[in-house]
């Protein structure tokens, strides 16, 4: 029996990014299927009350250096020599996840997803500005001025809302989130936990 995964994505998260280069392999070791769900990270926030680590532990002696570190080691664990931070970071990602939704309702999802991780975290693109935003995805191989006005369609939207508070009513507080079956697990470092659960319910 196949395994399907729900991803709760956003372009926002680098750790998506991270995830998102390792998942194949996990899918290759278990036969699972992952299913992205574009959801707005900064939505999520609201509607719990968290906030990006960069704000929650501010201030915490010595806590934003070691996720620093904790990311290095997973760059270097899994050679994702192409990862960089972005320097326009943090950027807001509406755009980009209006986007996404647009190109799944063409059957493009992972193109697109494909496309907006290189362009956030390997390019470094400041894709919150509709000019750059056109441009990489046309660049791409998308309309990117059709996908531009899309973003502004109502269906579009609320697709990205519901999603958004679906992913809260089920118990997401930020951005990785997986679900198998019930069972939720947040962040990279959970990879593990994830992969024994997908065996498990295999």
């Amino acid at each position: 029996m196949t395994t399907t995964v729900d991803f709760i994505f956003d372009f926002a998260s680098p750790n998506a990014y991270l995830c998102h280069q390792v998942l194949p392999e996990i899918s290759e070791r278990t036969g699972a299927t992952f299913t992205y769900i574009p959801c707005l990270l900064g939505g999520i926030f609201k509607s719990t009350g968290n906030q990006a680590p960069m704000m929650a532990f501010n201030g915490i002696k010595g806590k934003l250096e070691y996720d620093g570190l904790e990311m290095r080691r997973f760059i270097e664990r899994h050679n994702l020599t192409k990862f960089k931070m972005n320097e326009n970071f943090p950027v807001i990602t509406l755009l980009l996840m209006r986007g996404a939704v647009a190109a799944e309702m063409d059957g493009r999802l992972m193109d697109y997803v494909e496309a907006g991780l290189s362009h956030m975290w390997e390019q470094g693109l400041k894709m919150d500005d509709p000019e750059v935003y056109a441009e990489a995805m046309t660049n791409a191989g998308f309309d990117g001025k059709d996908l531009l006005e899309r973003t502004q369609d109502p269906a579009v939207k609320q697709k990205l809302v519901d999603n958004t508070q679906a992913a809260v009513d089920r118990g997401a507080f930020g951005i990785p989130t997986f679900y198998v079956g019930d069972e939720m697990f947040f962040g990279k470092e959970r990879l593990g936990q994830l992969e024994e659960e997908i065996v498990k319910q295999s």
